[in-house]
């Protein structure tokens, strides 16, 4: 097998593994497990953001209408009591609703289920936290995840451009400099806005980990593109680029992200009800 194919293989397979590691470290995705319930296993996902106009759905399939459960949930970082509401059972499924947030509005919320005297905890000690925001086309996300990941896929090729013995880079930094260009910097604000009615969440504007790690990455292959016509070897630099940007995708993808502060809010005296 040729070296360039060889590298190829290996730049798709990274690029893979990081893409799986981003669905499932994100504080967004759906959580799924299983809870123990009079030796009766409960498989359950539930959600973790949610885009629609109406109050988000909280379902446990049971298939089993002895089980009940109680839906608790309180708005993050508050102070208020915890809210306690029935689930109902329907179609072998116990059913309950979230009520709507504001965008960017979080709640924090767990299921307890109950048989007779045994109880069980989902999903488990730690609560759930829910982000509530509007809904993205689908032309924005699909260009937006592609051009991303072609960026960690130009990237990790451009890396292991370093083992040639001749090396040639420019392409490879020109290609992750023009994904990151467009996924980061005009698709990822336009996600932004639809989402948050934001265009912009990094530095100097707040602590978005994932705009300020796009900004970051970008500046690094700024500094190998400046290199290769600069630097006595920059092959070095390229590396370094390349080492970096899969350093930032270990970062989970929306952390630190868009919140609604509901106390600073209500002490500038926009009281905001509690809905049921």
């Amino acid at each position: 097998m040729k070296r360039t194919a060889l590298f190829w293989i290996v730049a798709v397979a990274i690029t893979l593994v990081s893409l799986v590691y981003q669905r499932v470290t994100g504080p967004t995705y759906a959580v799924s497990g299983s809870a123990q319930l009079n030796g009766k296993s409960i498989a359950y996902t539930l959600k973790r953001s949610y885009d629609g106009p109406d109050n988000a759905p909280v379902q446990v399939k049971t298939d089993d209408q002895s089980i009940t459960g109680t839906l608790f949930w309180k708005r993050y970082k508050t102070d208020e009591p915890w809210t306690q509401v029935p689930l109902t059972f329907a179609d072998g499924t116990l059913k309950g609703q979230l009520p709507h947030q504001p965008v960017a509005g979080k709640l924090m919320y767990r299921v307890e289920l109950q048989q007779g005297d045994q109880h069980a905890n989902v999903p488990g000690n730690e609560p759930i936290i829910i982000r509530f925001r509007n809904p993205v086309p689908i032309w924005v996300i699909i260009p937006h995840v592609l051009a991303m990941f072609g960026a960690f896929l130009f990237s990790a090729r451009a890396g292991l451009e370093f083992f040639n013995k001749e090396p040639k880079f420019r392409n490879f930094i020109y290609a992750t400099l023009g994904c990151l260009v467009l996924g980061g910097f005009i698709l990822g604000p336009l996600m932004q806005h639809y989402s948050f009615n934001l265009w912009w969440t990094g530095w100097p504007f707040g602590t978005d980990l994932t705009d300020n790690k796009t900004a970051f990455a970008f500046l690094a292959w700024v500094v190998a593109a400046i290199a290769l016509g600069r630097a006595k070897n920059p092959r070095y630099w390229a590396l370094g680029a390349s080492i970096l940007m899969i350093v930032v995708y270990l970062i989970p993808h929306s952390i630190l992200g868009s919140e609604y502060d509901y106390k600073k809010t209500e002490k500038e005296g926009v009281k905001t009800e509690i809905p049921r």
